[in-house]
């Protein structure tokens, strides 16, 4: 056998994240009475957007960007969460329906 036959490819984390994201948004879709809040995390940054997905439009969206807070950290997330909140209450949203987008839910 041989070089190229002994090494198995493994898969990055995202592209497992990415399937779990695929799978969980066959089931997971935002209407006009109760909206998809989306969240996504990169390595420096975390954003959160209240979808309606049947018009295809962002209602709300929030991030770190505009907090000026340069991490995505526990203090800095649960500060976006606070401002997508009043955003959201702002244009009469009460309800969602969260896509985690392949991430771990924590509680």
């Amino acid at each position: 056998m041989g070089e190229k036959g002994r090494w198995i490819k493994k898969e990055s984390r995202n592209e497992n994240r990415i399937k779990r994201h695929n799978r969980i948004r066959k089931n997971v879709s935002g209407c006009s009475e109760t909206p998809r809040l989306n969240i996504y995390r990169s390595n420096t940054n975390m954003y959160a957007q209240i979808i309606d997905d049947e018009k295809g439009v962002t209602l709300v969206s929030a991030s770190t960007l505009e907090l000026k807070t340069k991490s995505n950290n526990t203090e800095a997330c649960a500060k976006v969460g606070e401002s997508i909140a009043k955003k959201a209450l702002d244009k009469g949203i009460t309800e969602v329906v969260f896509d985690r987008s392949g991430y771990k839910y924590h509680g």
